[in-house]
């Protein structure tokens, strides 16, 4: 599936408060750096893992489900398992009647859900990270993949 550079750059510029489902406490693991680097983009970045629901990452409270989150939300980010995606779909469609995106990490990806989301006019977005399309459309990328952080005349 390849998605229209367009429409992830409206995405990324119109979402203000994102659901990070899955996220992780450990630093390594990429849910927790992904999350870590939209909240310091200026997302409202809300994280949900009842594993670790009432501890605080960066910020906010760690929320048991989505259901408990009592602010708006315009995407969720889901880091779990192509399997376990559809519950989460109608949980955050249940949650969140303006919701705007679903966005299913790098690996992730259910038609069904895709479906569901899509019956209610949200946009879905599959295996691609918010955290990546955000460095590479908004000029952070350099062709090794990272930023170097030197600012150069030479290409």
């Amino acid at each position: 599936m390849s998605y229209a550079d367009s429409l992830l750059r409206r995405i990324l510029t119109e979402t203000k408060v994102i659901a990070c489902v899955g996220v992780s406490m450990n630093e390594v693991r990429p849910s927790y750096y992904v999350a870590r680097y939209l909240s310091l983009k200026g997302y409202r970045v809300i994280p949900v893992n009842p594993g670790h629901a009432g501890k605080v990452l960066f910020g906010e409270t760690i929320m048991p489900d989505l259901s408990s989150i009592d602010a708006p939300v315009d995407m969720v980010d889901i880091f779990r398992r192509s399997e376990h995606v559809p519950p989460i779909v109608e949980e955050a469609l249940a949650a969140f009647p303006d919701l705007k995106t679903v966005w299913m990490q790098i690996g992730v990806e259910n038609a069904e859900a895709a479906a569901m989301a899509e019956a209610r006019g949200v946009t879905v977005i599959q295996n691609l990270c918010p955290k990546m399309e955000y460095q590479r459309l908004f000029g952070e990328l350099r062709m090794g993949g990272f930023n170097t952080g030197v600012i150069s005349s030479k290409l």
